[in-house]
């Protein structure tokens, strides 16, 4: 007997939500068998709130509409098991309702957009359920659920954009569709969105979900008309870029009690005439936390907390009020973190991630085909060392090495750092399409931002081309956390290619290059960060003059600061005019007061591109205002006079490595 005949069909969406409840314990049908008592007898996970699983959704899902009562997938079918892909195929594009258990994992050989039908389930039993290389499209198409598993891994080596024309990889693709809950899934590392709600879909609700490690997140909209009605609540959005999400003309997003954590560019958005209500949500490490984007955008903005966040907050109109479409529980905005990560995603998938090796690749032979969603397999917090290897290639990706992944080394697997090169190429003065400029913080190509951080073996290149579209800072890398050290790295840029920086201005923050090599042509070394450098080969790029080809060094250094930066046992180089590059100039950051900028040069050799007035002013501030000088320096470029300061011998041991780094002793070169 089946278990709807056994129980009735209110009863059959009370199982199922126990099933999904604790799925390891579920006994589901093989293919194409229906369900019988036993399946029925599977209970509550201990310790899991009753709250995270329950058993038909809530917000707009819930609500009827389009001739239906509300959201409840394929429990008036039959209950079957899909355990390889061609059957997961089958059983989604039937035409008959069911509810299709997802068992093990289902991978693709070629990625496939399986096409769904109405009235379906598709539920994840166990831990390891998950769907690999693949992703679900539901066009036209109503009454659907996902619950209980992970779609993960179609992204393609390489396309960190997506702007391959095959490479439309979504993980779910809504089109005109209605009706879809979409609970305590994991979707990551696809090769374009994680979610794609479009085309006048309506009545959705997305809870307790994972997304992570991708590019763009979660995009709504693709339409001219102000239709979708959504729900986006409990979710855990991290280690993700763009779309986060991005809400297009939405005709009311309830946004609540969701977790963005260490988000690369631009968090929550409302754009055109979308109405947003965001209302206890917690933002750690988001770059632009909430953003309206045009003149017609309505976005509320309350009980939200924010950590670490920089950019825009925005509260604009009034939008609408979700208590007037249903009811709701709404938790303590500060508590969100800690509940979602212990409440989001896929039961039973809470196994400790104690990797230490991890390898990238762009050929499929590693862990993974980014760098980013290396970085993100990482747990947030853990302070366990560990390593990314990464194999020859060019990885065109903006690289964030997030502050609460301490610990980490990131290494070229060759001992030649030309054969890896982690590219972008993003400008300071850059417009985002949103409003405002990228910055420099927001142009680097790789941001370190954790502690005890090593960077060995490869190259960092910003390629933003000055010949073709200006001149503009444009970073290769900034450093901000304490302990780092680069190891055998390339920078490659112009203006400002290192930016040697710390969390605030009154923090401070060391950071050790060995055996490195650096080229720009403008105050390509600046910061108000401990640098030492260490055995490198600092290079000028010919800027064509006879008379101004840049400056190599401008520190910011606070005044309370005795260690800037420090060029020792170095080789300064250029194929530049003799006599046309300066050592430096002082960087009174937005005028700071506090600023002393610091910087020695010594026991290195000069070569002719050096100035014989070697320092220069800047904005105003005349050379002497910093504290530069120079010490036991050999070649053509090694002029002694009144521009060269040079360190009397008795002060030469309060410069050196040990100095500058205190209690702290990098590893040496490997």
């Amino acid at each position: 007997m089946s278990l709807r005949r056994l129980f009735g069909a209110a009863a059959a969406v009370v199982m199922l939500g126990s099933l999904t409840a604790a799925p390891a314990q579920a006994a589901p049908p093989g293919p194409g068998q229906e369900a019988g008592t036993p399946a029925a007898t599977a209970t509550q996970a201990e310790g899991t709130p009753e709250a995270l699983w329950k058993q038909t959704p809530d917000g707009f899902a819930a609500l009827p509409g389009y001739g239906l009562p509300g959201t409840t997938g394929g429990q008036a079918g039959r209950m079957v098991t899909a355990s390889t892909i061609q059957e997961l195929k089958d059983y989604a594009g039937a035409d008959e309702p069911l509810v299709i258990f997802i068992s093990g994992s289902l991978a693709a050989t070629d990625y496939v957009k399986i096409p769904v039908a109405a009235n379906k389930s598709f539920i994840g039993v166990g831990a390891g359920a998950e769907v690999v290389n693949a992703g679900f499209k539901l066009i036209n198409v109503s009454n659907v659920i996902f619950r209980n598993f992970t779609i993960r891994d179609s992204y393609i080596p390489g396309d960190w954009d997506g702007k391959r024309p095959d490479n439309d990889r979504d993980g779910i693709q809504l089109d005109t569709s209605h009706h879809v809950w979409i609970d305590h899934m994991a979707i990551q590392r696809m090769g374009d969105g994680l979610i794609d709600t479009r085309k006048d879909s309506d009545l959705v609700t997305y809870s307790w979900n994972v997304f992570a490690d991708n590019n763009k997140a979660l995009g709504v909209g693709w339409t001219a008309n102000a239709v979708t009605r959504m729900t986006i609540h409990h979710n855990w959005i991290r280690n993700t870029t763009q779309r986060n999400f991005s809400l297009d003309n939405t005709a009311a997003a309830h946004v609540y009690n969701n977790f963005l954590q260490d988000i690369g560019q631009y968090g929550m958005m409302g754009r055109n005439a979308a109405k947003v209500v965001l209302e206890g949500n917690s933002f750690s490490a988001v770059q632009d936390p909430i953003v309206a984007k045009d003149p017609a955008t309505e976005v509320v903005n309350r009980d939200n907390v924010f950590n670490g966040t920089r950019g825009r907050k925005d509260n604009v109109g009034s939008a609408f009020d979700p208590t007037q479409n249903y009811s709701y529980q709404k938790d303590d905005a500060a508590r969100v973190p800690e509940i979602v990560a212990a409440g989001a995603g896929p039961r039973g998938n809470s196994a400790p991630n104690t990797t230490t090796e991890i390898t990238v690749a762009l050929d499929g032979t590693g862990d993974f085909g980014s760098l980013q969603a290396a970085i993100g397999s990482i747990p947030s917090g853990s302070t366990l060392p560990r390593t990314i290897t990464v194999k020859p290639g060019t990885y065109r990706e903006s690289v964030n090495i997030w502050a609460d992944r301490p610990n980490l080394t990131i290494q070229g697997a060759t001992a030649n750092p030309a054969d890896v090169v982690i590219t972008y190429d993003l400008p300071a003065n850059g417009v985002k399409f949103f409003g405002g400029t990228w910055g420099a913080g927001g142009s680097a190509t790789l941001n370190v931002l954790a502690e005890g951080t090593t960077v060995r073996n490869l190259t960092v290149e910003n390629a933003y081309d000055e010949a073709a579209n200006g001149g503009s800072q444009a970073l290769a890398v900034r450093s901000v956390a304490d302990r780092v050290t680069f190891d055998g790295t390339r920078f490659l840029g112009n203006q400002d290619t290192y930016l040697a920086d710390t969390t605030g201005r009154d923090a401070t923050a060391r950071t050790y290059l060995k055996d490195c090599y650096i080229e720009g042509d403008v105050d390509f070394i600046y910061g108000r960060g401990t640098a030492v450098l260490d055995g490198c080969t600092v290079h000028s790029l010919d800027r064509g003059s006879s008379t101004n080809n840049g400056y190599i060094v401008a520190p910011s250094t606070k005044n309370s600061n005795p260690h800037g930066i420090l060029i020792i046992n170095s080789t300064l180089t250029s194929d530049a005019a003799a006599g046309t590059v300066s050592l430096g100039r002082p960087w009174f950051a937005s005028s700071d007061p506090q600023a002393h900028p610091m910087g020695v040069i010594r026991d290195s050799v000069l070569g002719s591109h050096i100035a014989v007035q070697g320092w220069a002013d800047m904005s105003g501030h005349s050379w002497k205002e910093g504290r530069f000088a120079e010490y036991n320096n050999s070649g053509p470029g090694a002029h002694v006079n009144e521009f060269h300061p040079q360190l009397p011998p008795e002060d030469a041991p309060k410069f050196t490595k040990e100095t500058f780094l205190g209690d702290w002793t990098p590893a040496g070169r490997g």
